[in-house]
């Protein structure tokens, strides 16, 4: 079995060495070197002709990003980010993630050895899955910030609230929702959205994606009525659902345990989906790691919603809508840049 061969970049020899560590007990890993900067890694990259490249955003001499657009315009390779989890490292990152960049994991907290095992198994995970993307087909796309105008028909209901989009997401997937979410009319029915982020994340991201909308993008509370022509996305670190309630949906937000690892969790949204709105729904999977949500998406088609997973080829990873492609319970498979038109052509069937 070929290694995957990891190229560490990061300007603190500690992180290094723990990094280093932490890949090297993966059988199928291979740390072949370790870099203080980008200058370095530019030659290593030469030298070692790594798979995967783990990569600091904050360094001397040169940053990150400046070291990743350089590098996926001239030698384009999987590279996961290390990012902190603050506000400003969330933008940076996100910055990363559109630019190119897999995906990204937080810098380890050297002093907090009991979340060095969820840690370990993250990067691990993150790495395999990096190594098996294909970055040369990655095209960094244009997303100009729209201008807000008002819905071009009223074709809102007066009573009925029963249309619902449902939409999960993990690696890959804050491009991937720009992109449909881009296309979005002003007068779209709801659409409540669980990508797999950090709470640090979760402000940043929802304002990249109210930036490229007609939409309105925000980060709901528990007990929020759901309206006409708002995104809703779930805040990282906690559970978001929906429920039924006088003729409205409301947003259900709560604490409680990670499902498939993952708070908030894809499935607990298309599960309570299922329940309260059913074959009113629309239910669509983007690219991600692992196989959170198909469950959730074999509960909506049951239900009778109308259920869309991108395609393999335009996935950052084809993780979560293949594994939903495989229990039977995708309607359509289609490439990124199609699923907006094949939402909007799906909600009008609905009741």
């Amino acid at each position: 079995m070929n290694k995957i061969r990891v190229l560490i970049v990061d300007d603190s020899l500690l992180i290094r060495k723990l990094l280093t560590s932490i890949l090297s007990t993966a059988p199928d890993i291979e740390v072949v070197g370790a870099a203080e900067d980008a200058l370095v890694a530019r030659d290593m990259i030469k030298q070692l002709n790594p798979d995967v490249l783990t990569l600091d955003i904050e360094m001397p001499r040169m940053d990150g990003i400046t070291f990743l657009r350089n590098l996926m315009r001239l030698r384009p390779m999987p590279v996961v980010m290390i990012s902190t989890l603050t506000e400003h490292g969330a933008e940076v990152t996100l910055d990363a993630l559109a630019i190119g960049a897999v995906d990204f994991v937080p810098k380890p907290k050297i002093n907090a050895e009991n979340t060095l095992e969820d840690y370990s198994e993250d990067i691990i995970s993150k790495v395999r899955a990096a190594a098996k993307t294909n970055v040369t087909s990655f095209v960094p796309r244009e997303t100009p910030n729209v201008v807000k105008v008002a819905p071009i028909s009223n074709v809102k209901p007066k009573t009925n609230f029963t249309k619902l989009i449902v939409l999960g997401a993990s690696t890959g997937g804050t491009e991937a929702i720009k992109v449909v979410m881009k296309s979005m009319p002003a007068d779209c029915p709801p659409i409540l959205i669980t990508q797999h982020l950090p709470a640090a994340f979760s402000q940043s991201f929802v304002e990249h994606i109210d930036s490229v909308t007609q939409m309105s993008a925000s980060i709901p509370v528990h007990g929020q009525v759901v309206e006409w022509g708002n995104i809703y996305l779930a805040p990282g670190g906690l559970q978001m659902g929906v429920k039924r309630m006088n003729n409205q949906y409301v947003i259900h937000i709560d604490d409680s345990e990670p499902v498939n690892r993952h708070k908030p969790s894809v499935d607990v949204l298309f599960h309570a989906a299922a329940k309260c709105a059913g074959e009113n729904t629309v239910c669509v999977l983007l690219t991600g790691m692992g196989a959170d949500g198909a469950v959730g998406m074999q509960a909506l088609k049951e239900a009778g919603a109308k259920t869309i997973v991108q395609d393999e080829a335009s996935s950052v990873v084809w993780g979560m809508p293949g594994a939903a492609f495989k229990l039977g319970c995708a309607d359509y498979v289609v490439p990124l840049d199609d699923i907006a038109a094949k939402i909007l052509t799906l909600v009008k069937t609905l009741r």
